[in-house]
């Protein structure tokens, strides 16, 4: 099947192109950094983790999100998403590496993930992150190419297949919690320091996710022949509704518990974010952008006669990705830094090198991915005769 990879249209050379070229640009930049180390950034001693860490810990979710399509579509046999279910695996795929390669970048030197491997103990909570996210990306590859193998070629997929199935399920749902084990095993971080962090991060992963999931999709329906399906399209959208609407619930019980309990140590953080601290305002448009997208797409999502008119649907995918990336991929990190342990705050944005290097890693993600799902369209029309 890999040959189908090698032909195409200008448009899809042209978009494997683009990302190369992305790649390349912030292949300069890494090796700016591998010269002067991560000095080119914005971190410093006060703020170790930063831009890179945001967008591993944003990714981390769309990945551990395909299970919302591989657990109705396996265990409840619903036969909608047939279409979207090797797309999700795929785009795991591109999502976990692109994980990975965040790693990387934010430890400085790569050599330094032999540490991990070198000082393993199981009482690391970074080890086994190592551990479950290496072991979903193999999950899923194997998974994604043997079923996509055995359906080019019009037979069952092998019967060992589905153990590996529901092992992935299990596997999502892991890969997120150990991440949200690292942000709340550090206890001097308040923002971080709650037992829900693990389910915020799942309830966010599992809108945003699949809001990306769809939007691909719809494009890809756009410039192609592909089509999801109409009732996939209504039903992964109603999972985005209820899963959004359970991100803001978990967020609502975030400030009761630190406001009505009046924890300083609780309260500072989401001040510094919605309100500014000790002067520093530079996070609160952010925030307070996020919110207005987060409840505005809520405002689209929930009348089901909105939901299901993809003119409205798209503008309410873009607002949520847009708002939890804001939430996720900027306002955790800057928020578990402040204040420091000195009550004081130290400023962090990312520099332009840093979002370059970061941009090499999506362009990396992109192109992995548009390989995957071209060779999938290729299978499939080659199999339906049309696509």
């Amino acid at each position: 099947m890999i040959e189908k990879a090698l032909k195409g249209s200008p448009r899809y050379f042209g978009a494997l192109l683009a990302f190369l070229a992305l790649m390349g640009i912030g292949g300069g930049f890494y090796l700016i950094q591998l010269n002067n180390g991560l000095m080119i950034t914005g971190l410093s001693r006060d703020v170790s983790w930063g831009f890179y860490i945001a967008q591993f810990t944003y990714m981390v979710g769309v990945a551990a999100s395909a299970v919302m399509l591989v657990l109705p579509y396996y265990f409840h046999h619903y036969k909608a998403y047939s279409k979207m279910i090797i797309m999700g695996e795929f785009l795991a795929i591109a999502a976990v590496i692109m994980c990975l390669g965040f790693i990387v970048i934010d430890i400085g030197q790569p050599q330094r993930m032999l540490n991990v491997l070198i000082n393993s103990t199981p009482r690391s909570v970074l080890f086994w992150d190592m551990v479950v996210l290496n072991g979903y990306l193999v999950l899923n590859v194997v998974i994604g190419w043997t079923s996509l193998m055995a359906y080019w070629k019009r037979v069952t997929p092998p019967a060992w297949v589905k153990p590996l199935v529901y092992l992935s399920i299990i596997w999502a749902f892991s890969i997120h919690t150990v991440t949200a084990f690292l942000y709340a095993g550090l206890p001097g971080r308040h923002f971080w320091l709650t037992a829900i962090l693990a389910a915020r991060f799942l309830s966010s992963a599992f809108c945003s996710g699949p809001s990306i999931l769809l939007l691909m999709t719809l494009l890809v329906g756009k410039l192609t022949k592909f089509d999801p399906g109409k009732e996939a399209v209504k039903t992964l959208s109603t999972t985005i509704t209820y899963a959004m609407c359970v991100n803001v619930f978990f967020f609502f019980l975030e400030l009761f518990t630190a406001f009505y309990s009046n924890m300083p140590g609780h309260m500072a953080p989401i001040e510094f974010l919605f309100n500014g601290f000790q002067g520093s305002t530079y996070m609160t448009p952010f925030m307070w952008t996020a919110s207005f997208l987060a409840i505005g797409s809520l405002i689209l999502l929930i009348p089901p006669r909105w939901r299901e008119n993809r003119d409205m649907l798209v503008p309410a995918l873009i607002m949520l990705v847009i708002g939890t990336w804001l939430d996720k991929g900027m306002g955790l990190i800057a928020a578990g830094f402040t204040p420091n342990p000195f009550e004081r705050v130290t400023e962090y944005l990312p520099t332009g090198p840093e979002m370059m290097i970061a941009l090499m890693i999506y362009a990396t993600g992109g192109f992995v991915l548009t390989v995957l799902w071209k060779i999938a369209l290729e299978v499939r029309a080659e199999v339906e005769g049309s696509v």
